[in-house]
């Protein structure tokens, strides 16, 4: 694959803190993208295929419930790569090769925002693994942005247990959310951000007035 990132006109990706209010969302885009008459295939990271969603669980689960063994933040980023190239060339591109539009649920500005923010890992090293093992960018981010504190009240009413990187402390998170912000703020042609703060009609409304100016924008009915 060549090192230059190619930006997918019907590439869409969400993405979000904690509690942000995702799967609203995810429903939001689904039905704007088929009142404009299109297939869209739904999919999410870390996963999207067999062999990724064990990743998803090695990366996911807490390590007391694996081996015991603490998971280091360079492993974890490896392993998320390796899903994410796995997913790209197994679901993503053979879909987007086909004129399908696929809306994935995370993508790799998580990697930047969890363990580049997060975890404290250099982003120079998460580009030159974009590059190489990915190669492509969505045409379309929304990102979910809610203020840590509310969304972590949100997401500790759920029924699950929190899961590895779910039961990390407020700091990290902040640090999340602001390599998100600055992301967003770098690449406002591809980035749309969300008040997540409202409630889901509120998040649905915001959700589907960016869809439907992207594909007026980027001609996506074609």
């Amino acid at each position: 694959m060549s090192t230059a990132l190619h930006r997918h006109p019907h590439f869409i990706s969400l993405e979000g803190g904690e509690g942000a209010g995702k799967t609203t969302a995810l429903n939001a885009i689904v039905d704007a993208l088929a009142a404009h008459g299109h297939n869209v295939l739904v999919t999410r990271e870390p996963g999207g295929t067999p062999v990724a969603e064990r990743l998803r669980s090695m990366v996911l689960t807490p390590d007391a419930e694996i081996a015991g063994e603490t998971l280091s933040a360079e492993a974890e980023l490896l392993l998320v790569f390796a899903g994410r190239a796995q997913h790209v060339r197994s679901v993503i591109q053979p879909a987007l090769d086909e004129g399908h539009f696929v809306l994935t649920d995370r993508f790799t500005d998580s990697s930047y925002a969890y363990q580049g923010g997060g975890r404290g890992l250099d982003p120079a090293w998460i580009a030159e693994l974009e590059r190489r093992a990915v190669g492509l960018l969505p045409g379309l981010t929304l990102l979910l942005d809610v203020d840590v504190a509310v969304g972590r009240a949100r997401a500790s009413g759920r029924e699950e247990g929190p899961d590895r990187i779910e039961r990390e402390q407020d700091d990290f998170f902040q640090r999340v959310r602001a390599v998100f912000r600055q992301r967003a703020a770098a690449d406002p042609n591809r980035f749309r951000l969300i008040d997540a703060s409202q409630d889901q009609a509120g998040v649905a409304a915001q959700v589907v007035t960016a869809i439907n100016k992207f594909l007026g924008k980027e001609g996506g009915n074609g």
